[in-house]
């Protein structure tokens, strides 16, 4: 029999769950920021300002809501992945390397607790 382990214990899962809940509020939080950062359409003051000035506070205002509405999409994707990580948790597949079949490594779960590949399949990729 092989000592190779296959699943993570109760303990450690739940272990697991907790990191990814709290990352989860966190995630949250900040998309809820960033949204309300790249919708906000407030008036800078910069109606008594000469029009050339204007025009280049418009155009870094754009730039600014373009970044933010980025962060925005990435931190969806991010809560997704950690909503997902959680799935694999319940349906007992959490873990487990998706390219190697082995148990990904419990630091690198705890730093990167969405990860579904060991970090021999990453380098590999």
């Amino acid at each position: 029999m092989s000592d190779v382990q296959l699943k993570y214990s109760k303990e450690d899962l739940q272990e697991f769950k907790l990191i990814i809940d709290k990352k989860i509020e966190r995630a949250e939080e900040d998309l809820v920021l960033l949204k309300a950062a790249y919708k906000n359409d407030a008036d800078n003051g910069t109606n008594d300002t000469s029009p050339s000035f204007k025009s280049f506070d418009e155009g870094s205002e754009v730039m600014n809501k373009e970044s933010n509405m980025q962060l925005a999409i990435r931190q969806e994707k991010f809560i997704r992945d950690l909503r997902n990580a959680l799935l694999r948790i319940e349906n007992g597949t959490y873990g487990v390397c998706r390219v190697m079949g082995k148990l990904i490594q419990k630091e690198r779960l705890k730093l990167v607790p969405h990860a579904t590949l060991s970090i021999e399949a990453k380098r590999k990729q």
